[in-house]
């Protein structure tokens, strides 16, 4: 899409997983390297956001690589340092973490074309909102520094202070029937479930029209 960037994060600790979320194997891949290619299928740019010193396995040559600019300070934090390397002509960004590996790009077009004037397109799934698998419009930057210097690092903190546009599980499933795409890989078992999962698609998780299958 001509006016998205996405921002991938994963500069986290991985305590839960026990080892380096972002280099785990998923079919031929790593993890890192499928969210973000996924990702790049549906914007114009793919920023990643690690800690500093932390090691990432290898990326496309395009893909932007930044530090978050304080350590261990959440995913507002993150979003901070990713939405300051958004090209400015760029009006917003998908957001998501390196434990989603199945995202979706209809569910990214879906998100965006639900921003409209909004500041946040954000899903509802269960009941729960899904503020890792959503779109944040750049000008939200200025909020987030605010909430930053309050102390604040949870994203929802920042969908409270914005104008959000909800998008229903109903509209979600029709572009991703079983939700895949807010599983998310944060310990073993879970990691051996996405294995399993992918294992039952393709082998490239894509089918012949380069869309995800399910």
């Amino acid at each position: 899409m001509d006016q998205l960037a996405a921002i991938v994060l994963c500069g986290g600790e991985s305590r839960r997983m026990g080892r380096p979320k972002a280099w785990l194997p998923l079919g031929d891949e790593t993890l890192l390297g499928r969210v973000v290619r996924l990702a790049g299928e549906a914007a114009r740019e793919v920023i990643v956001v690690a800690a500093t010193g932390q090691d990432l396995p290898e990326l496309p040559p395009q893909t932007k690589i930044v530090r978050d600019l304080v350590a261990q300070s959440g995913p507002l934090e993150g979003l901070r340092s990713g939405l300051r390397a958004v090209d400015p002509q760029l009006r917003a960004a998908f957001v998501t973490g390196v434990d989603y590996p199945f995202i979706d790009p209809r569910v990214i077009a879906l998100l965006a074309a639900r921003l409209a004037e909004h500041d946040v397109a954000l899903p509802s799934v269960g009941g729960r909102l899904q503020p890792l698998v959503a779109v944040y419009a750049r000008a939200l930057l200025p909020r987030i520094e605010s909430l930053l210097a309050q102390g604040e690092r949870r994203l929802l903190a920042l969908a409270e202070a914005a104008t959000v546009a909800i998008v229903a599980e109903d509209d979600l499933r029709r572009v991703d029937p079983e939700l895949a795409c807010v599983v998310n890989v944060n310990n073993p078992a879970a990691y051996e479930s996405a294995r399993q999962r992918l294992s039952q698609w393709p082998p490239s998780g894509d089918n012949a029209d380069g869309e995800l299958a399910h």
